[in-house]
């Protein structure tokens, strides 16, 4: 039986993105728990409460993350997220997954310590192993 992470979270403010991308992790089954949040301050506020062991939400060991949503983008996130305590963010890997093919974009996300990777939009099987295969050995 192999091992599955406990949660991924996928926070993105398109309905059908998230219902695409919640397919690709059922899919691929490495999930006991897939949380998708439509905007980033909910998934700040989720992160947030999970950290205080709310019952109701895992913290996530996982998160793909979208730029361009309207209220926070996810460069706004990434800048709130740091503000979090070292609990409130535990050991969790970002992957920004998104449309934007501009370069800038890109080298802008690697220079973020927190942003394991940067991968173009729709989330595929193939992305997923891969992210996988980098950061959670034994996983698949």
């Amino acid at each position: 039986m192999k091992k599955k992470l406990k949660c991924i979270m996928l926070i993105d403010d398109d309905e059908p993105t998230n219902f695409l991308n919640k397919m690709v992790v059922e899919e691929m089954d490495c999930a006991e728990r897939i949380q998708v949040v439509p905007n980033a301050r909910q998934a700040l506020e989720y992160l947030k409460a999970a950290s205080n062991n709310n019952s109701d939400q895992c913290t996530p060991e996982l998160i793909f993350l979208d730029i361009n949503m309207p209220a926070m983008d996810g460069w706004e996130f990434l800048a709130e997220y740091e503000k979090l305590s070292e609990g409130q963010k535990s050991k969790v890997i970002v992957v920004m997954l998104t449309t934007s093919f501009n370069p800038e974009d890109r080298l802008r996300a690697m220079q973020i310590e927190t942003v394991a990777a940067f991968r173009n939009k729709p989330l595929t099987v193939e992305i997923l192993r891969e992210i996988l295969e980098a950061h959670f050995p034994g996983y698949l």
